[in-house]
């Protein structure tokens, strides 16, 4: 270790070089290795050589490494832009909360230079680094980002989060991170998803930004990761626009598509501040998609001119949704629904319920012939679910205790020589998870086609107490 008259004379060494202190490297690096006594003369050349920020800032004095800390944004200019965001984010790990604030405030000084080059290096270190690093970047962009202001937040900035987002999630499996860490990612994904904002449901870029957003969401809900804020999202501001909802992707059947999102987080659900409303409004989406009986003319024939078109892919989200949710108010149907409406959703379901067993039989006797259309294998789990869920809803009082598959969910390899009608069992253990270290794109998924699936409800008997009453 240097003497401290070694010291003072390399100290009068830099001070007296004015301007032409950063010639003296080798002045400055004896004043870092005698480090104790000298953290003043440190902190004066700090910002002189970057190149030696790191072992100034590793300084076991803490003064030094705060006033370091500080001091480290004044060298974000081009090449040490991400050498310097890369230092930051790895000091996130400090367990002292007066060093902790300073890092954060630092990397905001940063990204108010250079917002996009900034995300770059957050971005490595939530795929790269240590859980605790990774975790308090991801908190940092849920929180810090929305204090910036407009100009350095911008479009362009805010599309780079969402891109870099959907990388993060389409590159990890959620095991890799902690509970704190998914929800964090959670919420940082319903941040780019703008789901405090009113819904807009003839904008395509709004629909398809939500749409994207809740995508890479649902891997990472689970029963301690819940997904509340979008499901109540999707009740009161996306369901009841359901018919007029726009998009720009050519073919997509986007009302089918945003069901199945809300079918996906409806089992992550938490508990829900406005339940009964939301139920409410599941149960009038529900009804539009359940007809009433026609009712029979004089001559006994059915009275309408055509037969309701049964669309199972739609019915079977929302039951099932509704079966979710109905579980936190099991009461719901009994309690809070009047006689006439519980009368008529019963009509409804039971109706319903005839018809589908009428398909149900055409599709068997379809799918009897040596090749096997996946549309209908589909079709078939669809409407055994639907059966499935309406049995529970018409146990008095209701029950919610049935499980199913859900029909686009992975179609499960059979045993030569098993009975095929196992194949088509909707209730049961939901699949098993895959490993943690699998990446999502390896899975094997089958993706069923994005229309729906609907039959013209052929001639049946029905009991004349549900008639026109």
């Amino acid at each position: 270790m240097p003497m401290v008259e070694e010291l003072y004379g390399n100290y009068g060494i830099m001070a007296d070089a004015t301007e032409r202190v950063g010639q003296h490297k080798d002045a400055y690096q004896v004043i870092l290795d005698g480090v104790k006594g000298a953290a003043q003369f440190i902190l004066k050349f700090f910002k002189h050589f970057p190149e030696l920020a790191d072992s100034a800032i590793n300084d076991e004095d803490v003064s030094i490494r705060r006033q370091a800390i500080k001091e480290l944004p004044q060298f974000t200019t081009g090449e040490n832009l991400l050498r310097v965001a890369d230092t930051l984010m790895q000091l996130l790990e400090t367990d002292g909360s007066a060093e902790f604030n300073l890092v954060n405030n630092a990397l905001l000084s940063v990204f108010n230079m250079d917002g996009k080059g900034t995300l770059g290096s957050l971005f490595s270190q939530i795929i790269q680094g240590e859980d605790i690093v990774r975790e308090r970047a991801i908190k940092f962009l849920s929180t810090k980002l929305k204090t910036l202001p407009d100009e350095i937040l911008t479009k362009e900035v805010e599309e780079l989060i969402l891109t870099e987002s959907k990388h993060v999630l389409e590159d990890v499996t959620r095991e890799e991170f902690t509970v704190s860490g998914r929800q964090q990612l959670v919420k940082l994904v319903a941040e780019q998803a703008d789901i405090e904002q009113t819904f807009s449901p003839s904008d395509p870029e709004c629909v398809d930004r939500l749409l994207q957003c809740t995508r890479q969401a649902v891997p990472f809900f689970s029963k301690t990761v819940h997904s509340t804020r979008f499901v109540t999202y999707f009740c009161e501001q996306v369901l009841p626009n359901l018919s007029i909802l726009t998009t720009a992707v050519e073919g997509l059947d986007i009302q089918l598509e945003v069901l199945k999102l809300l079918v996906e987080m409806s089992s992550f659900c938490g508990d829900i501040e406005k339940l009964e409303t939301n139920l409410r409004k599941l149960l009038v989406k529900l009804l539009e998609y359940m007809p009433l009986p026609p009712e029979e003319a004089e001559n006994g024939e059915n009275g309408g001119d055509e037969e309701p078109k049964l669309q199972f892919s739609y019915v079977e989200c929302l039951l099932y949704s509704f079966h979710q949710l109905g579980q936190k108010l099991p009461d719901f149907l009994t309690a809070k629904l009047n006689a006439k409406k519980l009368k008529d959703f019963k009509i409804r379901l039971q109706y319903f319920a005839r018809g589908l067993q009428v398909y149900i039989r055409q599709l068997r006797l379809a799918l009897q012939g040596e090749t096997e259309e996946k549309i209908k294998v589909v079709a078939l789990k669809a409407t055994n679910n639907i059966i499935v869920l309406t049995k529970d809803l018409f146990h008095i009082p209701p029950s919610y205790e049935s499980t199913v598959t859900l029909s686009w969910k992975p179609v499960q390899k059979v045993e030569i020589g098993q009975k095929r009608a196992s194949e088509y069992t909707t209730s049961g253990s939901p699949p098993q998870k895959s490993s943690a270290g699998q990446k999502r794109d390896t899975r094997q998924i089958y993706n069923p086609p994005s229309e729906k699936y609907s039959s013209n409800l052929g001639n049946f008997n029905y009991e004349r107490s549900l008639q026109g009453k």
